[in-house]
Formats: structure tokens, C-alpha cells, sequence
């Protein structure tokens, strides 16, 4: 009998244990539901912003990264995430004017530079670039890098710029691929961000360009209208403009904001 009561009780006890676990299981899952937070981000800020969302206390990140432009496609064509951030601020700027996404923010600034392989290099300048037999990938007119690359070489003499634009191999839908192209030996130069080039880890080097040819580089975000998760988006947004995804976009070479 007593052994019978014993035996009852342990079942009992295992069966409340695991009840418990179960309970707790599903109130940690909803917690990570109600936390997360779905960032499309451009693929240049994909280093400043992984380190942020290994920071981020409000919820979990989730990142998508691609061109400025295919984002902003996907969004018009129906995607939700919660937070949309630019290598521009045309981009974000269009979308509100759209009522896809609030009011967008600028949130850092970056410089563009010649990236050159760092061992064996061809290029030692922006003239080089120009020379017959020199191979330069750039990004593609809609995506932002190369709209930048386009007003830089837009300021250049006629004959460089003719030079240059007879030497592009490739145009890149995001500066992965123009990284790419460099890294593993299929062009002799691009026009890249300084902190993609801070991202290769010593595998690129950047040859500065002249101030005179210097575009205005901006980042922009917005929290995309009917965000899931709204209030992690502010929270995430709050933090790129002063808080610790500020500080891990300084540590990636980014720049604050540009002064108006």
C-alpha cells in the first residue's frame, strides 16, 4: 500500500514537473514573438549592424540584407518588416511619401572610396582606373552605391571619366559583389563604402577620393508602416540614433549623421 502511494506520488510530482517545463517553453517562446524585431537593412551596413543586434536588448534582431533599392521593391510589393534602413535617404523619403513607412530618420554617414586588392594591387590611384587594361567593377545606377559612383564620375574631365567607364566589367546589384569581385581577383578595383573596406579584414585597402568628388553619403531609416512590432522598432531605431547601435556603427567605421 504504501509503496503503491509512493509510486502515485512520484508520478505526480514527474508529471506536474513536467507541465512546468512545458509552461515555461511556451511562455519563453511568446516572450521571443512579442521581442522580435525584423530589420531590412542595406547590405553595406550588414557588419555595424549584426554587432548591434548581438547588443540589442529590447528584443531579438532579425536581419535581411540586400540593395537599398531591391528592399524598398519588396516593400512596395507587400513585404512587412518592421524597420527599413537605406544607404540613402531618397529611398525612405519615397516610401513615406508613399504612406508605406513613417518618417524616416537619418541615422549615420559614410565616405566613398577607390577599393583596391591589398597585395599586388594595379591601381595606386584614381587615374590609374582610367588606364587601358584596368578592370573596375561599380554598382548598378539604381542601387546606392552607384548612384554615388555616378556623381563622382560625373565630376571627373571627360576623358577620365570616358577612360573609367570603358574599364567597368560588371555593374553590381550591392556592394557584396563589388566586395567579392576584389576579394577574389576578378577586377582591379571598385567603388566601394570605407567601412566595406574596414569589413574585409585587410583582404582591401581604400585609396581616398579627392573632397572636390566627395558625394554626400546618408543613411536613412523608418519603421514601415503596420509593423508587427512596433514597439521594438522605435526601441531599435532609438538606439542607431543614440544608444549602442550608434556606437556599433562607429566601430564599423560609419560616421555620425551629416550636420544640415
Amino acid at each position: 500500500m504504501h509503496a503503491r502511494l509512493r509510486s502515485t506520488s512520484l508520478l505526480v510530482a514527474a508529471l506536474l514537473g513536467a507541465a512546468l517545463v512545458a509552461a515555461s517553453c511556451g511562455s519563453d517562446d511568446a516572450g521571443n514573438d512579442r521581442s522580435e524585431v525584423v530589420v531590412s537593412a542595406a547590405t553595406s551596413l550588414k557588419s555595424g549592424l549584426t554587432s548591434y543586434g548581438e547588443r540589442f536588448s529590447d528584443g531579438e534582431a532579425q536581419f535581411s540584407f540586400a540593395g537599398s533599392d531591391e528592399l524598398a521593391a519588396q516593400i512596395r510589393a507587400g513585404a512587412k518588416p518592421d524597420v527599413f534602413a537605406a544607404a540613402n535617404t531618397e529611398l525612405p523619403d519615397a516610401l513615406f511619401e508613399e504612406g508605406l513607412v513613417e518618417r524616416p530618420q537619418v541615422f549615420a554617414s559614410n565616405r566613398l572610396v577607390l577599393a583596391v586588392p591589398a597585395e599586388g594591387a594595379k591601381v595606386g590611384s584614381l587615374d590609374d582606373v582610367a588606364k587601358e587594361g584596368v578592370t573596375i567593377v561599380i554598382g548598378s545606377q539604381s542601387v546606392p552605391i552607384g548612384a554615388y559612383t555616378r556623381k563622382v564620375l560625373g565630376r571627373l574631365d571627360g576623358a577620365t571619366r570616358a577612360g573609367i567607364l570603358a574599364n567597368v566589367r560588371s555593374n553590381e546589384p550591392d556592394v557584396g559583389g563589388i566586395s567579392a569581385k576584389l576579394t577574389q581577383g576578378a577586377a582591379d578595383a571598385g567603388f566601394l563604402y570605407r567601412t566595406d573596406v574596414v569589413a574585409t579584414n585587410g583582404r582591401l585597402k581604400a585609396i581616398e577620393l579627392p573632397a572636390r568628388l566627395q558625394p554626400d553619403v546618408a543613411y536613412g531609416v523608418a519603421i514601415v508602416k503596420g509593423a508587427e512590432h512596433r514597439a521594438e522598432a522605435q526601441a531599435f531605431v532609438a538606439g542607431l540614433l543614440d544608444g549602442s547601435g550608434a556606437d556599433a556603427l562607429t566601430s564599423a567605421g560609419f560616421r555620425p549623421p551629416p550636420t544640415k
